[in-house]
């Protein structure tokens, strides 16, 4: 799979994990492509190392399922770890 096909597979599966995902997700664009894009490296190497899969061919439904499922994690652990960022303790 080339870059671009894969910062596309990164995007639309972020889109896709925030749009699973319950309550509202902080971010952009931009935040969705990073954290989709890290989660379809997670995926795809959770998927490779565990179920012999992972990110192939940009049309295989073993690599969407991998991706989206590693942007589903990325974006719950940005929410954890954002959570408290911008409350203030007074």
């Amino acid at each position: 799979m080339g870059f671009l096909a894969f910062l596309l597979l990164g995007l639309i599966a972020g889109a896709i994990a925030k749009m699973i995902l319950p309550g509202k997700q902080a971010g952009g664009w931009v935040l969705t492509l990073i954290l989709g894009v890290i989660g379809a490296l997670l995926g795809g190497w959770v998927g490779g190392a565990i179920f012999g899969t992972g990110l192939e061919e940009f049309f295989s439904i073993q690599t969407w399922i991998v991706a989206i499922v590693g942007a589903i994690v990325v974006i719950l652990i940005y929410q954890a770890v954002t959570k408290n960022r911008g409350r203030s303790h007074a």
